[in-house]
């Protein structure tokens, strides 16, 4: 078995989000991919399975990329009102120095045939745990987990795509933003 270089790996992830928010799912080929990485499309196999298995494996890998650079931000001995504000500014930050990733991850997510066929997020679960963790030492109130995590994300990514705002009209909103939900879920 050939050796498997990182460096083309690197390629044929980057071809994938490139093409993928250029022409979509369907629109995205292999040997588009294959082109653009600058390798063979016999090299992205032996890489990759199919194409699926590519885009859910490639999914996968950033989406949980995602909740570690949240996780990473977070000090468990923080009080919970600056536990809250870096999550929020982490989440923030991750959106506009990746973009692309981003993008993808979120075009995939909404994607319920793809999406639905990913099991084993390990990274949403630690979230879901943080939150537990917080509401039982009464820092955030008894909400679902599902509800707090879209009061404390989705906000904040409605702020960091607009690209109608600056970047400083962006920073006033989302120092807002973490007030108000600092005060909607802190105890």
């Amino acid at each position: 078995m050939r050796k498997k270089d990182d460096e083309k790996v690197r390629s044929i992830k980057e071809a994938v989000i490139k093409l993928i928010l250029q022409e979509g799912f369907h629109g995205t080929s292999v040997s588009k991919i294959a082109k653009m990485a600058g390798v063979s499309p016999a090299t992205v196999y032996i890489y990759f399975e199919n194409k699926d298995d590519m885009l859910h494996d490639i999914y996968m890998e950033y989406s949980e990329e995602i909740y570690t650079y949240l996780l990473d931000c977070v000090d468990r001995k923080m009080e919970g009102q600056r536990q809250i504000e870096a999550l929020i500014r982490s989440y923030y930050n991750y959106i506009l120095e990746n973009k692309e990733i981003f993008s993808f991850v979120e075009q995939f997510s909404n994607c319920p045939s793809l999406a639905g066929k990913c099991t084993g997020k390990q990274g949403i679960c630690k979230i879901y745990n943080l939150m537990t963790e917080m509401k039982n030492a009464n820092v955030i109130k008894d909400y679902r987990e599902d509800n707090l995590i879209a009061i404390m994300f989705q906000p904040v990514k409605a702020i960091a795509v607009d690209n109608r705002k600056s970047e400083a009209q962006k920073e006033d909103l989302l120092q807002e933003m973490i007030k108000i939900i600092q005060y909607a879920i802190l105890r």
